[in-house]
């Protein structure tokens, strides 16, 4: 429930941004700010994957009960941290343009999402320290903190946007300021906790270092894991382009429901961090049955949770959709066929999520990858440049979204069965550390 709770809270940052830009800025402004989130997503996550790495290391020490490797392993992810949101920062700065004139944003929306990118690049460093820092934490249990750090982060960030934009009136580029300046509050908020806390995850600037052993553990699981995020990235960004032909209204609508999905898709998403988390502590520990049992009872929970909130999406689609767009009824209404194909289906894509973490937690990272890559992104691409260039209809295009679901879930729900069985075959007996950390 943290973590779900913790979701929510980090998407409120988007939604913040939306909602009072669509009020109080414009439906241009609503545009610009929706079209830059597949590609912000494309330039963070590859990096962010290093925090999964770091997370399923942790778990995987802590389960074997090798504290001197966990606190190795914190000290390495901030090392790690740092430099990537610095590289990330550069680059966003060089290549915004460029890559929006290439997915096709309008000549009304592409300024606005410049500068609004621009902006956002001074927070990546800051973010990307967060997102590593909670990583560990949540891999020794630690949900509630890094939950209360974004409630006043996301408060802030909301109050901000009012200031600035309504206030001050300085349309988008005050929200994508409210959004820098709640980000070095969650990452300071979580700094200071780390360094007082006591156990292995404690935090020292005196010890901060690279470890060449953790750092080649959090690379081999976190790259793949980023890989496969900046693939589902690449893939969306091709869809917006797809919704970029239908014009400024399709924009907009697309982007207040896509935004509403996302308080689904963060519940669910949920369930792949607790998956991750149990199953990479228990596999740490050598315990099969455990292991199993924390996998099926994420994947059931999901599917449940994700097909009631789908539900209760679809029935009040229209008063949601109103927040982000009361005076556009064409917008409005392209947004609400956007959700009544997928809120029928998204729950598919929560079980594909929690059996991606539960192959994550035994440390099949890269055929993690593998399988989105081609199960879903590659299907994606391929749909949209043959069946969609084929009708270019809405429908023919929102389709593509769970058919590839329902294929990555299934074959990663294969792999890990046959996996886990394959390890437990070759090593089936407790490490002597994890013998006295279970005892």
């Amino acid at each position: 429930v943290p973590l779900i709770l913790s979701g929510l809270l980090q998407l409120l940052y988007n939604a913040a941004d939306l909602v009072v830009a669509g009020r109080y800025a414009g439906e241009i402004a609503l545009a610009a700010v929706g079209a830059v989130g597949a590609y912000n997503a494309l330039l963070v996550n590859l990096f962010m994957g290093l925090s999964v790495g770091a997370g399923v290391a942790a778990s995987h020490y802590i389960g074997a009960g090798e504290p001197e490797k966990v606190k190795r392993v914190t000290h390495t992810a901030f090392v790690c941290a740092l430099v990537c949101g610095i590289f990330v920062a550069t680059v966003c700065l060089i290549i915004s343009r460029p890559v929006l004139v290439l997915m096709d944003t309008p000549d009304t929306v592409i300024d606005l999402s410049v500068q609004y990118m621009h902006i956002l690049a001074i927070g990546m460093p800051a973010s990307l320290i967060y997102n590593m820092a909670a990583s560990v934490l949540r891999a020794d249990g630690e949900t509630l903190r890094p939950m209360i750090f974004l409630s006043v982060s996301g408060l802030s960030n909301f109050l901000l946007n009012l200031v600035f934009v309504i206030v001050l009136r300085m349309g988008v580029a005050g929200v994508a300021t409210a959004t820098v300046i709640s980000q070095y509050i969650s990452c300071i908020c979580i700094i200071v906790y780390m360094s007082v806390r006591r156990g292995c995850c404690r935090f020292s600037f005196r010890e901060l270092r690279v470890y060449k052993a953790e750092l080649k553990k959090i690379i081999a699981i976190g790259v793949p894991a980023g890989l496969q995020s900046s693939f589902f990235s690449i893939s969306n960004m091709t869809i917006q382009s797809s919704i970029n032909s239908f014009g400024d209204v399709a924009m907009s609508g697309n982007t207040a429901a896509s935004n509403i999905e996302g308080f689904i898709y963060v519940a669910m998403n949920a369930f792949h961090h607790a998956a991750l988390n149990f199953v990479g502590q228990n596999y740490g520990a050598r315990d099969k049955k455990r292991v199993q049992k924390s996998f099926w009872c994420s994947i059931i929970t999901v599917g449940v949770v994700g097909a009631v909130l789908c539900v209760i999406a679809r029935i009040f689609s229209q008063p949601l959709l109103g927040i982000y767009l009361p005076e556009s009824p064409e917008a409005l209404e392209f947004g609400a066929y956007r959700m009544t194909i997928i809120c029928a289906t998204y729950y598919i894509c929560g079980i594909m999520d929690a059996a991606n973490g539960g192959l994550r937690g035994i440390g099949a990272s890269m055929l993690s990858m593998l399988t989105s890559l081609f199960g879903s992104c590659v299907f994606r691409v391929v749909w949209i440049f043959t069946v969609f260039e084929m009708l270019r209809t809405p429908f023919s295009l929102y389709i593509s979204y769970p058919i590839s679901w329902l294929v990555t879930g299934g074959v990663q729900i294969l792999l890990f069965v046959v996996i886990l069985n394959r390890k437990f075959r070759k090593d089936p007996l407790l490490s002597p550390e994890a013998e006295k950390a279970r005892a």
